[in-house]
């Protein structure tokens, strides 16, 4: 008898706990789930009760916070760029200071071959004017309205900037490159050049001023022909261009002396 108690005692608890699981088992097998189901419904639908409903104009009020939300963070963004494109325009002589128009047109299929930008005639844009942004120089305007100019980028396959090189005036035609980057072909076979020397528009070129910052060397072909040739980064930021300023070239200068 105490032999048979101590056994229970041992294998009792263990016993049940598989009598459970197996009734458990069977339980779900007869009725395919539906009582968990029930279980788990009945704690549910209260939980459901506590949540506040969602209504349609709830989500609209939502998502018309979000766009304006949304629009301010854009305004201020806009706003600190123009303040510090006006504070740059602001510097330059008065004689001197350019037209500040922004970039409103992009083809994705010329993305880095031209822009559009918001000013024309009616703002003094004229044919050849000189565009520039944060970084140096962007490109040439090549045709006008009144109310608006398309920019040839130094980046197009087809542009050409006479450049030179800040530390040891070496100097040589940029090609744009379809990126953010140019080809510089220098005039000299073996320049005196290295990676990261600083580059600018050179007093060779007729269409554009001397000494307007464009780019670094970021790679040297010294043993290219006919002519030696350098991978150059572009400063200004060409692939999300915004803001810009816009300047007379030298064959435009003459617009802006009296008679």
């Amino acid at each position: 008898m105490f032999t048979a108690r101590r056994w229970w005692e041992n294998k009792g608890l263990q016993i049940g706990f598989l009598a459970l699981v197996f009734g458990s088992a069977w339980t779900l097998r007869h009725t395919q789930g539906s009582l968990v189901m029930e279980i788990y419904q009945g704690i549910a639908t209260p939980l459901k009760t506590l949540q506040p409903r969602i209504t349609p104009e709830d989500r609209l009020r939502e998502a018309k916070l979000l766009e304006l939300q949304t629009r301010i963070v854009e305004l201020e963004s806009q706003n600190q760029k123009l303040q510090s494109l006006l504070g740059y325009v602001e510097k330059e002589p008065l004689a001197n200071r350019p037209i500040v128009a922004r970039v409103i047109g992009r083809s994705a299929d010329h993305w880095w071959q031209q822009v559009t930008l918001n000013s024309g005639t009616k703002a003094g844009i004229q044919e050849g004017f000189i565009v520039q942004a944060e970084g140096g120089l962007i490109g040439l305007v090549e045709s006008v309205t009144p109310n608006t100019s398309r920019v040839l980028l130094v980046s197009d396959l087809k542009s050409q900037v006479g450049v030179t090189i800040s530390r040891t005036s070496a100097k040589g035609v940029l090609r744009g490159d379809s990126s953010g980057e140019g080809v510089l072909e220098f005039y000299e076979k073996v320049p005196n050049v290295k990676v990261g020397d600083l580059v600018s528009t050179s007093t060779y070129s007729q269409k554009f001023p001397a000494g307007v910052p464009v780019g670094r060397i970021k790679s040297l072909d010294l043993k290219k022909l006919p002519t030696s040739v350098a991978k150059v980064e572009l400063f200004p930021p060409i692939r999300y261009l915004d803001w810009v300023t816009v300047y007379p070239g030298p064959e435009n200068l003459h617009l802006e002396k009296p008679n």
